[in-house]
């Protein structure tokens, strides 16, 4: 085994960017231990993977099974350095539209299930004072698209978490790294995604141009995973790694979009802002 390989956690590696990343860290020399959602799926990684891995079982939003997985993983590959908040779907529709039960399943999958991988892992993390946890949010987690809010407000708030995280696990020697993607070739906007159905005629040029847009692109997205994992098996290994990483051409220009607009709205709020305090 390479003298700095590292054993990685990464949920959610059926498909996309956590299939990618496996396939990637196995040629490599790396160990992983990887969840899934069926048994047969895990079995078959276990197998692929021979004594550099293991795969387990493990719905996200179950906290039991989580913490199961981890203890599993730990006990397996002796501790782990690398933690991967991969799973997660992109639920798409009219903030109207969504309903509350589908928006309670997003969070579920997409904030909870990150933040029960984190519950479980950190006092591991904290003991060995090492460690680096890779949040897959979104550049959907920086800037809001039509159609899409509820997922937005998902990823933002794995943002915060990955933002707040790193302040709270940084003097202990833990990175966090928000890894932020634009479009890419996984089944984001395919299988993966849950679309309702836009009926309010008033949100047909907005949500429904976008969601048709965002089905129509899917398959054709400019963003490579396989590209996608080689950046963050180079990262782990950075001395100094960023605590925000867009991925894509699209990512970075929709930042850039973003922070620009928003600076250029402050200013012309700021004195607005500014008088709310008491008088000095």
């Amino acid at each position: 085994m390479p003298t700095n390989s590292k054993n990685w956690f990464i949920t959610g590696v059926s498909t996309g960017f956590g299939a990618s990343l496996a396939e990637l860290l196995l040629q490599k020399g790396d160990k992983v231990a990887a969840t899934f959602r069926q048994q047969q799926q895990a079995d078959e990684f276990t197998q692929k993977a021979g004594t550099n891995g293991r795969g387990f079982v493990c719905e996200v939003t179950d906290e039991s099974q989580v913490k199961q997985a981890v203890t599993d993983a730990i006990q397996t590959l002796g501790h782990l350095d690398v933690i991967v908040n991969n799973a997660g779907y992109g639920s798409m529709g009219s903030i109207e539209e969504i309903t509350a039960e589908e928006a309670h399943r997003q969070f579920d999958v997409n904030v909870f299930g990150p933040l029960h991988v984190l519950r479980a892992v950190l006092p591991h993390l904290r003991e060995r004072k090492s460690g680096h946890v890779l949040n897959i949010t979104s550049i959907g987690g920086l800037k809001t698209f039509p159609g899409v809010g509820v997922y937005n407000a998902s990823k933002f708030a794995l943002e915060a978490i990955g933002e707040s995280l790193a302040q709270q696990v940084g003097p202990l020697g833990i990175k966090v790294t928000n890894i932020e993607p634009s479009g890419f070739r996984t089944d984001w906007a395919g299988r993966s995604a849950s679309f309702a159905d836009t009926q309010i005629e008033d949100y047909r040029a907005t949500v429904g141009e976008n969601l048709k847009g965002i089905q129509s692109y899917s398959g054709r997205q400019p963003g490579d995973p396989d590209r996608a994992a080689q950046i963050m098996y180079d990262l782990v290994r950075q001395e100094n790694p960023p605590l925000h990483l867009p991925l894509g051409k699209a990512a970075v220009k929709s930042a850039r979009d973003k922070f620009t607009s928003l600076m250029k709205e402050l200013e012309g709020v700021a004195e607005i802002g500014n008088s709310a305090d008491f008088p000095e």
